[in-house]
């Protein structure tokens, strides 16, 4: 005997492993198979006859409605993400597309979602994000994982560091990481541009001043190492500094006391001083324009950050961090970039490492009306070939990319291809294909044998 109608469409539908309900004209429930049941804790008997907002619970149900856009414009909503809370009142990430349900006759009866629970998927992506994350710093590279290991180390001392490093490389995040893992965690974290203030200002700023000391001084005011007491100071471009300014640093460093403009009594503070610069110190001692006593009171911890065209294989992991901020930023939901654009991005030098990258990725969103940033939503020097502009120095190319990759992978390994390749994401069949393809140079050990 043949099974009705009805029990037939349900058969079918429960035996996809992805949520799926249907909808009529008046937005209740006409279909619920038994995906949809386990992912959102609602019986089919319970949801179907009800208004889907009641038992789907969306965060795009009362804005954005997925199923509203399909009806209202005839085009498929494919693969937006989304938050449903479930009946338990748990939330759960999902990814959802939408289409319209019509008749034999092609009438429209309402609409169609398909749903997935990307529970899974986000806790393998934040697992692998805190692998390859310090303190919202992103790198995988072996540059980074070093300065990684030795940042806890840091900041359980309470000397004075000195972090070198080339504009764009993200010297306040480290500071404010050391800071964080620091005993002075709960204490505050006071930042200021040295290069960005003249001598008169930048002395008030840092020591505070008494009423009456200047013009328009009319009231006390503490200075960013009183506010800083039984924290940090971030002294940031500390290169630029006057030599007048210099004398008053190194002193308050020895002596672990401050003078307000206008004041007659020093108070004493207690601060972890963490300074940054972009020049060549020891380069500034020689010449006589930095002093050298300065220089040694400072540098007593040394981090020496490297530049993103040091650090390549992080270009990547970086991109995709910062497509997912500024997603939730911006409110948008671009996918990532295209290969040719990651290519392209893998060849330039960048000068102004990754606040450069950060621009990039940030002009792109802007431009960038689809679910992917192409070539074209870059500026023009990196849009090279694409409108007869000039052709980039280098070859950009995806296997240019690949091997920078593989190479990076094998040398973090020490040579270990299966370690490598779960690395990379592949098989390791795969990876020693590629290595011979590429004409990689292999290292001698293959990271299993020890001497």
């Amino acid at each position: 005997m043949d099974q009705p109608p009805r029990e037939n469409r349900d058969i079918v539908l429960d035996s996809i492993n992805e949520g799926v309900f249907t909808v009529d004209l008046d937005w209740r429930i006409t279909a619920f198979n038994q995906a949809a049941e386990q992912i959102t804790g609602v019986d089919r008997a319970d949801a179907i006859g009800s208004p889907c907002w009641e038992v789907f619970r969306c965060n795009l149900c009362e804005g954005d409605c997925p199923l509203r856009q399909t009806r209202q414009t005839g085009r498929p909503v494919i693969n937006a993400t989304a938050q449903i809370v479930t009946d338990a009142g748990e939330g759960i990430p999902i990814r959802l597309s939408t289409a319209l349900l019509k008749d034999r006759t092609g009438e429209i009866i309402g609409g169609v979602e398909t749903f997935q629970d990307l529970t899974q998927i986000e806790q393998l992506r934040k697992e692998l994000e805190s692998r390859y994350t310090f303190s919202d710093i992103v790198g995988r590279s072996d540059a980074m994982r070093s300065v990684f290991e030795i940042i806890p180390q840091i900041a359980e001392s309470n000397s004075t560091v000195l972090i070198e490093g080339d504009s764009g490389t993200g010297k306040e995040l480290f500071a404010r990481a050391i800071h964080n893992l620091s005993p002075r965690k709960d204490k505050p974290f006071v930042a200021i541009n040295c290069g960005a203030l003249p001598d008169t200002l930048l002395e008030s700023e840092l020591f505070g001043h008494k009423a009456g000391a200047f013009t328009d001084a009319r009231k006390d005011k503490p200075g960013r190492f009183a506010l800083a007491d039984g924290g940090t100071i971030f002294l940031d471009e500390i290169g630029d500094v006057s030599p007048a300014m210099q004398v008053r640093l190194l002193r308050v460093l020895q002596e672990r006391r401050v003078e307000p403009l206008g004041g007659v009594e020093s108070i004493p503070v207690d601060v972890r001083v963490i300074a940054a610069t972009n020049k060549n110190l020891p380069e500034l001692v020689q010449n006589g324009t930095f002093r050298e006593d300065l220089f040694y009171r400072i540098r007593v911890v040394h981090l020496k950050l490297p530049s993103l065209a040091q650090r390549r294989e992080d270009i990547p992991l970086l991109v995709e961090h910062l497509i997912a901020r500024f997603n939730r930023l911006q409110g948008k939901d671009i996918a990532g970039v295209s290969d040719e654009v990651l290519a392209r991005l893998m060849e330039h030098d960048f000068p102004g490492n990754v606040r450069e990258l950060e621009n990039i990725i940030e002009q792109a969103f802007v431009l960038c009306r689809g679910g992917v940033i192409e070539p074209h939503h870059l500026p023009p020097e990196l849009r090279a070939g694409t409108s007869g502009d000039n052709p980039p120095s280098r070859p950009t190319t995806l296997l240019a990319m690949e091997k920078i990759l593989i190479d990076a992978a094998l040398k973090r390994h020490g040579g270990n291809r299966k370690r490598a390749a779960v690395d990379l994401g592949i098989d390791a069949s795969t990876l020693y294909r590629k290595i011979k393809a590429l004409e990689i140079e292999t290292p001698t050990r293959d990271g299993r044998t020890r001497r």
